[in-house]
């Protein structure tokens, strides 16, 4: 039997709307490493029926990077990585495509029209103790750049690795992580982009016997940015951790899909996602899929998204879904809600002789405040703390021009 849960909400000022049940089950869905098993989305596919596609342009071409002499689309700084870098891995050369298989248009023309994966390949019983870092900076709006990364940490390894996006480009980029047996890895991948920014990604885990994996999303530019980050299990007793901040400004879409696939017996794993919006036309998606397969005894699951809309004209899409197959598991459950702005609590802060700037980031912070201690990395804490910072101080800024206008 297969047990199919879908409590959607979505959120959009002044009213809310409820998405539509998923076709089939998410473990059913194409993946190829043949562009031609994937037609350029038009909106009504259910993987694409929140993505503005209209405005996602060149990103879906099955064209060559925009690379000129002298001036490439994208500069990448592997100087935190030089002494665990491997030969680069040509498309079929394992372990590349071991783990990701494409799932999507702008997944299979990443892998397509990337000659050459960075391969990073962590020492086992290893523990590195300072962060491993990849930045990424495009060099120009529109131009189309492509990247594959495969990690393979080590058993008994431990590491976090920080892939860091800034400035422009249209931009696709895969990510494939093999965790080896009692490892502990995170990836923290962080949206930094200019305004004008377009971001595809997939990124995929394999978590072995007893091993430790954490992926942390956090979107912060971009007129556009798609991450969907997929876990799957080699052995019992992996766990695995996908948490995701997000914060869109006017006409920015943020989207983030998660699918959990609970393969193996006595596998654990936990998603949370929280994200606020502010402006017109903010848009951000959240859709995570969760599936425990027939053979998949014992599994602990729990996923969570919560949004907090600060302004009228934003929308907050957010779709969980749970398929189990076993009666036998553990513990299962999700959680979605999104909310206003909560001008009450506003006001008691302000009663209590705080200054209404003071309050919201009171607010604000006290939203993110659980998700950011699950977090645990200081330096993405410093920097999401910055971003919303920023945020706060600029909506506050149009509501004065507003005010006095």
């Amino acid at each position: 039997m297969t047990l199919l849960t879908d409590k959607p909400t979505t959120h959009v000022d002044p009213q809310s709307t409820v998405g539509l049940p998923p076709e089939e089950s998410r473990a059913a869905r194409l993946t190829s490493f043949e562009v031609s098993d994937f037609p350029v989305p038009n909106g009504r596919e259910e993987e694409w029926r929140f993505t503005p596609v209209d405005r996602l342009g060149g990103v879906f071409a099955d064209e060559s990077d925009d690379d000129r002499e002298g001036d490439y689309a994208a500069d990448y700084d592997v100087s935190g990585v030089l002494d665990l870098m491997g030969p680069s891995l040509a498309p079929g050369q394992a372990p590349r495509g071991t783990v990701l298989v494409p799932g999507d248009r702008g997944a299979v023309v990443a892998s397509a029209h990337c000659a050459e994966a960075l391969y990073l390949k962590l020492e086992a019983e290893k523990e590195y103790d300072e962060p491993l870092r990849v930045n990424v900076h495009g060099n120009g709006a529109g131009r189309l750049s492509s990247a594959h990364y495969v990690v393979e940490a080590g058993h008994h390894s431990k590491a976090l690795l920080i892939l860091d996006h800034t400035g422009s480009a249209d931009h696709r980029g895969n990510l494939e992580v093999i965790v080896g047996e009692g490892a502990d890895l995170t990836v923290v991948t962080l949206q930094r982009w200019e305004d004008d920014a377009v971001h595809l990604g997939q990124h995929d885990a394999q978590v072995g016997r007893d091993a430790t994996y954490k992926h942390i999303a956090v979107s912060l530019g971009g007129s556009i940015v798609r991450v969907n980050s997929n876990v799957r299990y080699d052995g019992p007793g992996g766990d695995a951790t996908l948490l995701g901040v997000y914060f869109a400004d006017a006409g920015q879409h943020l989207e983030h899909r998660s699918f959990v696939d609970h393969n193996t017996p006595h596998t654990n794993s936990l998603v949370t996602y929280k994200g606020a919006l502010q402006g017109d036309g903010a848009h951000t998606v959240w859709v995570g899929d969760v599936l425990i397969r027939k053979e998949a005894e014992g599994i602990d699951t729990y996923e969570l998204n919560r949004n907090l809309v600060l302004t009228d004209g934003a929308r907050a899409d957010s779709v969980p879904n749970l398929e189990i197959e076993t009666g036998e598991i553990a513990g299962a459950g999700h959680a979605s809600s999104t909310g206003r702005f909560d001008d009450e609590q506003l006001f008691y802060l302000m009663s209590r002789g705080i200054d209404e700037t003071n309050a919201r980031r009171l607010v604000v912070r006290g939203f993110f405040a659980d998700i950011i201690a699950k977090i645990g990395v200081p330096e993405v804490v410093d920097t999401l703390m910055a971003a919303i910072e920023e945020e706060l101080a600029t909506d506050m800024a149009s509501e004065d021009m507003a005010a006095t206008a």
